[in-house]
């Protein structure tokens, strides 16, 4: 079935309209992703002062703040550079994104560095970053290009499952030998809402939903790491000097915050009490200086963002742009929500970062990359839609 798109309301598609309506960016968006930053940016402070004291002999308080602030500035360029490249580019670009993505993931299994007994890591010219963060907005701009290519035909069978699940296999695959799960589950369930969008049945979504659930299961069966996790997240209290020690701290600091917290920087579990307080466990330290107050606040800053998000992404001009915006929001999205639901102990522990909290230099470099792509999209929020024809 032949696909072609025609211009709604030609008579404004003038160039002097054009330029008129692609001369800026999203404002709200891009400061509502600018204050996540910078107060991820202060609470990252906040929460990894003592432990950069602790690792740099007391000669230093901001190591860790320093390492963010480099790429946070690295990520703001890329976010500058993304807004400007025009939104379909990266339809064309799409298999080699992907290709990529897969070339790093393979580059890890051959000769990754392991940091804290995880091999997920690759060092070029004395930097280390994660390419599963690259894999991950590679997939995302593959399923949008792939959903553009089927139009509703992506309905059928054999494009709506099969082909995008081959898709997503290729960057699945390389993350199953690397034992990376978190990964692997935030992958499955951004590809889902990008099927469910592009108009995949919703009898086949629940068919692998249910796939993915057995899954994770036969995993954790047989990686024991896995199988303590989920554990520790139900009993915590039966170990608390081992794998319940990190969720029960948690909930001490969270519960220590009341209804105003402490107070900024005066946590008492960030003291080495509470591990990995500066990256997966930021949202307890943020509970327990700020309280319930604060940490609402935080998450309406989140859901705003994901809210506009969203926005953007209803008004693209095109399927693909639509897809593309939808994807990455769905990204931060169930990154936000799986974290907090592990810090509240509502979900077991997965490894999965606060964006723009969370200490990680490549997640919140290739995270604000990201954001500029939707800023890109932005740009047309006020383009005459292209709407597919059947002929």
């Amino acid at each position: 079935m032949a696909m072609q798109y025609k211009l709604l309301h030609a008579k404004e598609d003038r160039p002097s309209a054009r330029r008129g309506r692609l001369q800026g960016v999203d404002i709200p968006f891009l400061v509502l992703i600018l204050m996540l930053l910078a107060v991820g940016l202060i609470m990252l402070y906040s929460a990894s002062f003592a432990q950069s004291e602790y690792d740099t002999g007391y000669t230093s308080s901001t190591r860790y703040l320093q390492k963010q602030g480099v790429c946070a500035l690295i990520g703001l360029a890329a976010m500058y550079g993304f807004s400007r490249l025009p939104a379909q580019l990266w339809s064309r670009l799409a298999w080699i994104v992907y290709a990529v993505g897969i070339a790093l993931l393979l580059s890890v299994l051959a000769f990754g560095e392991s940091v804290n007994g995880a091999r997920r890591w690759i060092n070029i010219a004395g930097l280390q970053f994660q390419p599963s963060e690259i894999a991950k907005f590679s997939m995302i701009v593959l399923l949008a290009r792939l959903t553009k290519h089927y139009g509703e035909d992506a309905a059928v069978f054999r494009n709506g499952v099969l082909g995008f699940g081959c898709a997503m296999l290729g960057l699945l695959v390389p993350l199953a030998l690397e034992k990376h799960l978190s990964a692997i589950m935030l992958m499955g369930m951004v590809g889902v809402v990008m099927m469910f969008v592009a108009g995949t049945s919703p009898k086949w979504l629940a068919a692998g939903a249910a796939a993915a659930a057995l899954f994770v299961l036969i995993y954790i069966s047989f990686m024991g790491y896995a199988g303590d996790r989920v554990t520790a997240w139900l009993h915590p209290e039966q170990d608390p000097g081992d794998t319940g020690y990190q969720i029960l701290q948690s909930l001490y600091a969270i519960g220590s915050g009341g209804l105003f917290g402490l107070g900024f920087g005066k946590s008492r579990q960030k003291y080495l009490y509470l591990p990995f307080q500066y990256n997966d466990y930021i949202f307890a330290i943020i509970c327990e200086e700020l309280g319930l107050v604060g940490a609402l606040l935080i998450i309406v800053l989140f859901s705003a963002a994901i809210a506009r998000g969203y926005w953007i992404a209803l008004r693209a001009r095109d399927r693909f742009s639509t897809v593309l915006a939808a994807g990455l929001v769905t990204l931060i999205a169930v990154q936000t929500v799986l974290n907090l639901g592990v810090v509240t102990n509502l979900l077991p522990s997965t490894g999965i970062a606060l964006p723009f909290f969370s200490y990680g230099g490549t997640a919140l470099a290739v995270n604000l990359g990201e954001m500029g792509v939707i800023l890109s999209i932005s740009r047309q929020r006020n383009e005459p839609k292209l709407q597919e024809e059947l002929s």
